[in-house]
């Protein structure tokens, strides 16, 4: 991975995913950083981390905010969720329909012995970052 992931500056997100359990964790560690690198890798320095819904969410100016969680109801998995109102699971299932499981027009969801897709999921997180620029545009602009 290319830049370190920086440290916690909300104490309530912190305290989030110091409660989830050890497995899951290291899980949506790694989506939090593939989230910090794909924002850094187009150039967004302002990524706010913050809770919604209780979980870790992330945005910035013309994103469509993207948040991890891991549910006890579902232990074995854990995810990661987009506006439902926008058009952005439309356009992964179009393009990674092999890739990932979906849940319906709003998460991408692993099991937690599942290997991620990295590059493919940095391009849907950046498509998440960069929404509101390009909402307008078939397929996002792809």
């Amino acid at each position: 991975m290319a830049n370190p992931t920086p440290k916690f500056e909300n104490i309530k997100v912190s305290e989030v995913f110091d409660g989830y359990p050890d497995a899951q964790c290291e899980k949506l560690l790694f989506l939090r950083q593939l989230i910090f690198e794909a924002a850094s890798e187009i150039g967004i320095d302002d990524l706010e981390e913050t809770l919604k819904w209780g979980e870790p969410s992330y945005l910035t100016k013309n994103a469509s905010t993207v948040r991890i969680a891991w549910r006890k109801s579902q232990p074995t998995q854990y995810g990661i969720f987009f506006n439902c109102k926008t058009t952005l699971v439309e356009t992964f299932k179009e393009i990674y329909r092999e890739e990932f499981t979906f849940e319906g027009n709003r998460a991408i969801v692993f099991e937690i012995g599942d290997s991620v897709p990295v590059e493919a999921l940095k391009h849907c997180i950046t498509l998440s970052l960069t929404y509101h620029k390009n909402k307008h545009l078939p397929m996002l602009g792809i």
